[in-house]
């Protein structure tokens, strides 16, 4: 892959997309909770995710973020609130459902084949086939030309599409799972902290085509606990602590400064400065 990124070359987000106005979510939560028995893992969380523009959802571990993922991702239905897609009360049964409503999720894992090409990858579990009867076969001639053609137009120049897909580095896989999405036709992707594992220019890259996918109208959902990252192409940001939302704002509304503390502990962290002063 022709590496061109650094961290600053993802977008001018204030330029990506107009105003959300009046226009319908693309997906909606609203107050949603859902709970383990006396387990509280999400509560009176919404989240508004809009065609061409970037919401992330921020948070340590234990935040409530994959709770969240799961009910978006039809692993889980909420106990609470209103779940809607494109305007419409939703309970998804299924991650097919919502594979099927145009949402696709990308975790961390990727859930890749290492040892097979990266074209096989980009089809696993959706692959063309030719011929008919006993003669039917996979269409390898198509899927190894969609998937360069595919990843070109998402501006990644890929080196060789028949090399194991083992073989790439984190962003790089990152990146094929983004341009899968995309061609499979989601509408809203969802990333699970995609530059959690990844050094600063691999994180530069995979921005770069998150913020791509943003520019081709797809509303993204990017979960991190990195606030710099968010900033960089974030046009939403809901804060989770302990699985309730103590934030919520648009870009305008708040600051890197101000994002990057309350992601720190805001009031505890102050707190705990004046504290370890005092002694």
């Amino acid at each position: 892959m022709t590496d061109k990124t650094d961290t600053g070359d993802v977008g001018d987000v204030g330029d990506a997309v107009p105003e959300a106005g009046e226009r319908t979510p693309l997906v909606e939560l609203d107050d949603v909770s859902k709970y383990y028995g006396n387990i509280r893992a999400l509560e009176g969380v919404s989240l508004e995710v809009h065609a061409g523009e970037i919401s992330c959802v921020l948070g340590d571990n234990g935040a409530g973020k994959s709770t969240l993922i799961k009910i978006i991702a039809g692993l889980h239905q909420h106990d609470a609130g209103a779940f809607r897609i494109e305007g419409e009360d939703t309970r998804l049964g299924s991650p097919r459902e919502s594979l099927d409503r145009g949402i696709a999720t990308v975790y961390q894992d990727l859930a890749v084949v290492p040892l097979m090409p990266v074209w096989r990858n980009f089809f696993l579990g959706s692959e063309p086939t030719k011929g008919v009867g006993p003669f039917r076969r996979m269409d390898v001639d198509f899927m190894r030309e969609t998937t360069r053609a595919e990843l070109l137009r998402m501006g990644i120049d890929l080196r060789d599409v028949d090399q194991p897909i083992g073989t790439l580095s984190g962003g790089e896989r990152q990146c094929v799972a983004i341009a899968r999405a995309v061609y499979f036709g989601a509408k809203v992707l969802v990333l699970d902290e995609p530059t959690a594992a990844l050094g600063v220019k691999q994180s530069g890259v995979v921005l770069k085509y998150v913020a791509a996918a943003r520019d081709q109208g797809l509303g993204v959902v990017l979960i991190t606990h990195n606030p710099h990252h968010a900033y960089l192409v974030g046009n939403r940001f809901v804060l989770l602590k302990r699985g309730a939302m103590f934030g919520s704002y648009a870009r305008d509304e708040i600051t890197l400064d101000e994002l990057t503390r309350q992601m720190a502990g805001g009031s505890e962290l102050d707190d705990l400065r004046h504290e370890l002063e005092g002694r």
